[in-house]
């Protein structure tokens, strides 16, 4: 599917819907991969200046899908030990949840803290399937920070959005069909467009706009890392004990995508959510 992203910024422009800018952190650290002439050094003292991110990247990366337990002390050792790449992806992930602002403080807390969880699982569930499905883990965590960021977007431009999608309940996620009657825009074309303005690969712009469908036009990798978010979503849904209604639509297609039968679901559900547990 082709969408004109200058065109379609400016027509959420007009609506009065700001997509967020990327942090300085991230133009600095973008700008010195470019001129291939870094070291670690460099990027660890980048990366150094903001304290949150720096925070966020080393609970992420000693967690056992990315630090295999390993003990990171330093910004350089988390570069070295799990490169310089995957670390630039977490740090592109993790820097998104610091550049929205909170205009509503329980709703945002939730919706990352689920994001957060959901990218986790996703992360877990790439490192598992890899030699089968081709998508690192480090790709996965980042559509699953991605994938409903048009939410905290839309936080932002309605006031009474989360009121309307009760969003301020754990159970309750963006509705695409009410989404669209109340506020005539929906959060997945939103996060698409987010996802681009950030410069994120096309095949995770792509798995964010699809990510509510097991796409059919779009394969390869975008249908691959549809069907791991949906696999997380699911298992995020069963460890909090609410329903998923759209998983009953879709289990066939993203376990067979996955290389899982589903008579594996219960024991592989088992695997993965002791690894997150843990």
């Amino acid at each position: 599917m082709h969408i004109d992203i200058e065109k379609a910024i400016k027509e959420l422009v007009a609506k009065g819907i700001k997509l967020p800018p990327q942090p300085k952190v991230l133009l600095e650290l973008q700008a010195k991969l470019t001129s291939d002439d870094f070291s670690m050094k460099d990027l660890a003292r980048i990366i150094s200046h903001d304290p949150g991110v720096t925070a966020m990247l080393f609970k992420t990366a000693r967690s056992p899908v990315f630090g295999c337990n390993k003990h990171l002390n330093t910004l350089e050792q988390v570069l070295m030990v799990i490169g310089v790449k995957q670390t630039c992806n977490l740090v592109q992930a993790i820097a998104l949840s610091t550049s929205i602002s909170d205009t509503t403080r329980k709703s945002l807390d939730i919706f990352w803290t689920r994001s957060q969880e959901v990218a986790q699982l996703a992360a877990l569930i790439a490192a598992d399937r890899v030699s089968v499905c081709n998508i690192f883990p480090d790709q996965a965590y980042m559509a699953g920070i991605f994938h409903e960021c048009g939410v905290p977007v839309l936080m932002q431009r309605f006031p009474d959005y989360c009121t309307k999608l009760h969003l301020d309940n754990t159970t309750c996620w963006p509705n695409l069909a009410e989404e669209d009657a109340l506020f005539n825009v929906d959060h997945c074309s939103i996060g698409y467009l987010v996802a681009h303005h950030w410069k994120l690969p096309d095949f995770i712009c792509q798995a964010i706009l699809y990510h509510h469908e097991m796409p059919h036009e779009e394969l390869g990798a975008v249908r691959t890392l549809v069907a791991t978010l949906q696999l997380a979503i699911h298992f995020y849904h069963r460890v909090t004990r609410t329903d998923h209604q759209l998983w009953w639509k879709i289990r066939e297609e993203v376990l067979a995508e996955l290389g899982l039968q589903a008579d594996d679901e219960q024991a592989y559900f088992e695997e993965i959510t002791e690894q997150f547990l843990a």
